[in-house]
């Protein structure tokens, strides 16, 4: 059974891949490392006629912007920081008000309120700003304060409903668990855009540790029901794990996030 070495990349479906790679390019400083790449196996992955792709970078993280013919569904208006579709992008800054003011000038709209939020040391006494770009994905900017030699993204937070479930799910994949913290309070709060937010925070590991995967159980508030994703919709995105074998497959966990795992060529 293969198992999973590396988050390579996290993958995005955009409504249009020129805007989408404007805004990152613009408002976080990703860089292409491809032009736009029309790519017959990605479409088959995704269920779609057509499928194009664009890759950037940022401190050697990579993001995939793909484009699908026919398209999806847009990211859901309603959708919010606890519910199940939700997933995030981690972005580490030395200078999150800078950081956070640049991406609003080029149209980030703010999931939290009152602008950066300093955790407590409990939730990891980091400053963090949560934010989606125009498409609907959300992204976070993370400041360690001390500084830190960590950089591009740091980790993709997933919403899952049962976190002994997803830990079985990810540790038979090969990933190992990490850190665990129970993060409330006002300033989770204001960070989430939410009311008495009470979220489990798990950190799972590949073995190349950064960037990994965080679940976000949230205790409170209760989840609204919103209808399921297909994988060539707005709000699908994917992570792209290199493996130690096996072929390149993409996988569903029990909360509907999708899972590509791509063999070594």
């Amino acid at each position: 059974m293969a198992r999973l070495s590396a988050l390579r990349r996290v993958g995005r479906n955009a409504t249009d891949i020129g805007a989408a790679a404007e805004f990152y390019a613009l408002a976080l400083g990703f860089e292409p490392v491809t032009g736009v790449v029309e790519d017959t196996g990605l479409a088959a992955l995704l269920g779609v006629e057509r499928a194009l792709y664009l890759r950037m970078r940022l401190g050697g993280r990579e993001i995939e912007l793909s484009e699908c013919f026919p398209a999806g569904a847009a990211y859901p208006e309603e959708a919010a920081a606890h519910d199940l579709l939700f997933q995030h992008i981690a972005i580490v800054t030395d200078d999150i008000a800078q950081a956070y003011r640049r991406a609003l000038a080029h149209g980030a709209v703010a999931i939290s309120n009152g602008g950066p939020q300093l955790l407590p040391a409990s939730s990891g006494g980091v400053t963090a700003w949560k934010f989606r770009d125009p498409d609907g994905h959300p992204l976070e900017f993370l400041q360690f304060h001390g500084g830190s030699e960590r950089s591009g993204y740091d980790h993709t937070a997933i919403s899952v409903a049962d976190v002994a479930r997803s830990v079985s799910f990810y540790g038979g994949l090969g990933l190992s668990l990490g850190a665990r913290s129970l993060n409330q309070g006002a300033a989770q709060d204001a960070l989430d855009g939410l009311e008495g937010a009470v979220a489990d925070v798990v950190a799972l590991l590949p073995a190349q540790a950064t960037p990994h995967v965080e679940l976000l159980h949230y205790r409170a508030p209760g989840r609204a029901v919103l209808a399921a994703v297909q994988s060539k919709d707005v709000a699908a995105d994917r992570m792209v794990f290199a493996t130690d074998g096996g072929r390149t497959e993409l996988q569903r966990d029990a909360d509907g996030h999708f899972v590509l795992l791509e063999a070594e060529s």
